[in-house]
């Protein structure tokens, strides 16, 4: 997982700054017993200026490496390379203004003034200075990733400019800076064409992507709801259990989702009807069963009972998957998912979908969470890690200063997405967290440069009890015992009775009349139906605001007639 790949990291950093600080070692030792030569300042001006150009080169060929190569961590050396052979260009000045010129500043104008090579080594320097000064990872938090970027740029007018100011003061033998000046134009040929190749193929891939959800997008089954039974429970961390579910009949589940999406649980609590949605966290390629993993929250009504109440053998009443929260890996080549805390869930079934099926595509699975203890699904990421090369998997830990971790820690930062995904610029992007983490992270993404569109977030919050809300049903004015009522859906022409255990949603879609759902829990508010006449009677009504209730609205995946109604649809 993540830990050696920070490991090896840091140690390339260290490696890079110590190996890049040899030539001055030894210059300046060379310097201390006179050995630079007839002309000491003349080659130590040329040493430091040629060393540091060597370096900046460098740092320019660690993008098309990187891209050659897939590894990721060569990033992490590009500013230390760039750093250092600005180090050496300053000092590389330095020695020709103290030196050379004496200390003078009037001597040193005059001579940049006169020599046509220097107009462009001084002013490739001048480029150099807020390169060099916005080079740490403040300044990147204060400019934001989007401009840091474009400020950045300047790098490759500035080596060429240094390039062509060591070509220009070679008086005879021309071989070497010709050589560095056709691996600069190289270079610069290169990110040229890769930015249009890269726009070409965002471009492509969007119309791709597009004309793909509309061709395979998750299909209109009929509506499934029935029981499960519980047929394992597993001890996932101390505070999140995974429960899987299993056909009572044997055989494969009597339905069929798509990674991402989420099942919704009809539960009784305290004697009371509740509804809850959890995601799926096992793969659609196992069909034999479904798994939803479930942290126990603190004020957690539906968390509690499951983990505090369940019991495998029992059976359990769930309602056919929904969502439009999903990544069947038709729609890109590469997906980039970010989750935190129990968010890993959808991502979990992400993953275990494209392994089990071999997707060639590049997954990059970014996992925050508070403490060590809180990794879900540890030691299967690393298994899948170790035998799948395109899964890349990054863990960070905000908390547990006290616990031994060789991994990444605090906060999800666009330095460390941009240092774990290549060419972080494009979707798609899944996130699944705690609100305020998904709503700092779209933000982040968006000024990386990640087109908004491209971003997908999921988020659950849990509905409270139920309780009597105004406006459903006075008890006195149900129907007698026995009776069922009629249900009219006044634009459909549709007539159809309604069995005391079916709510308003699944008679419409019996009877062949289109309501528009996502959660069947009440949370969403795609069911809202308008109610022309009649009474009604809701579990939850979350998703209704005052208005909504004003005027007539109800929630169809909730409501149950007590007496004969007329609906607008």
């Amino acid at each position: 997982m993540s830990t050696s790949r920070f490991l090896d990291t840091r140690f390339a950093k260290w490696l890079v700054i110590a190996n890049a600080m040899v030539p001055a070692a030894l210059l300046v030792w060379d310097a201390e017993h006179h050995s630079l030569g007839i002309n000491e300042v003349n080659f130590a001006i040329k040493t430091t200026g040629l060393v540091g150009l060597t370096l900046l080169i460098l740092s320019l060929v660690i993008s098309p490496l990187r891209r050659l190569t897939k590894w990721n961590m060569l990033v992490a050396i590009r500013r230390n390379l760039g750093v250092i052979g600005f180090f050496y260009i300053f000092t590389h000045f330095l020695i020709f203004f103290w030196w050379d010129r004496e200390g003078s500043i009037t001597s040193t104008i005059d001579e940049i003034l006169d020599r046509e090579y220097l107009w462009f080594g001084f002013g490739a320097l001048v480029l150099m200075v807020p390169l060099a000064v916005t080079s740490f990872d403040s300044m990147v938090s204060k400019l934001g990733p989007r401009w840091w970027k474009l400020l950045h740029r300047l790098t490759y007018v500035a080596i060429a400019a240094g390039a062509y100011h060591y070509w220009l003061q070679a008086k005879s033998d021309k071989r070497q800076p010709d050589a560095f000046g056709y691996v600069v134009i190289g270079l610069i040929a290169y990110r040229i064409i890769a930015h249009e190749w890269d726009t070409h193929r965002e471009l492509v891939t969007a119309h791709e992507k597009l004309a793909a959800a509309k061709k395979a997008g998750p299909k209109k089954r009929a509506f499934w709801s029935g029981n499960l039974r519980l047929a394992r429970i597993f001890q996932e961390t101390p505070d999140v259990k995974t429960f899987r579910l299993v056909n009572p009949d044997g055989g494969a589940l009597p339905f069929e989702h798509i990674a991402g999406q989420y099942i919704n649980l009809k539960l009784t609590i305290d004697g009371k009807r509740v509804n809850r949605s959890y995601t799926i966290a096992s793969s659609p390629t196992r069909n034999a069963y479904v798994e939803i993993s479930v942290k126990k929250a603190q004020n957690g009504y539906g968390s509690k009972h499951l983990h505090e109440t369940w019991r495998e053998g029992q059976l359990v009443s769930v309602a056919a998957p929904a969502g439009k929260f999903f990544f069947a890996g038709h729609e890109s080549q590469r997906i980039v998912l970010i989750a935190g805390g129990i968010g890993i869930t959808p991502m979990m079934s992400v993953v275990r979908s494209l392994t089990d099926r071999g997707w060639t595509g590049e997954m990059y699975l970014a996992f925050s969470v508070r403490k060590r203890v809180d990794v879900v699904f540890a030691h299967e990421l690393e298994d899948l890690q170790a035998r799948h090369q395109n899964l890349h998997v990054l863990v960070t830990l905000t908390n547990d200063p006290e616990v031994e971790w060789s991994g990444a820690r605090g906060q999800l930062t666009a330095e460390m997405l941009a240092a774990f995904v290549p060419s972080f610029t494009r979707g798609p992007v899944m996130m699944c967290g705690p609100g305020p983490m998904m709503n700092g992270m779209r933000k982040m993404l968006v000024g990386m440069g990640v087109p908004d569109g491209e971003i997908t977030q999921e988020e659950f919050i849990s509905a409270l009890p139920v309780q009597t809300a105004p406006g459903q049903a006075d008890p006195s004015e149900e129907l007698p015992e026995g009776v069922m009522p009629s249900l009219a859906f006044q634009k459909s022409g549709v007539t159809a009775d309604q069995p005391p255990e079916l709510t308003v949603l699944e008679v419409a879609e019996e009877a062949g009349v289109t309501i528009p759902f996502e959660c069947r829990s009440g949370i969403c508010g795609q069911c809202k139906t308008r109610l022309i006449s009649g009474k009604v009677k809701m579990d939850v009504q979350d998703a209704l605001t005052p208005h909504d209730r004003a005027t007539g609205l109800i929630l169809a995946c909730q409501a149950r007639a007590t007496r004969d109604c007329v609906f607008d649809v």
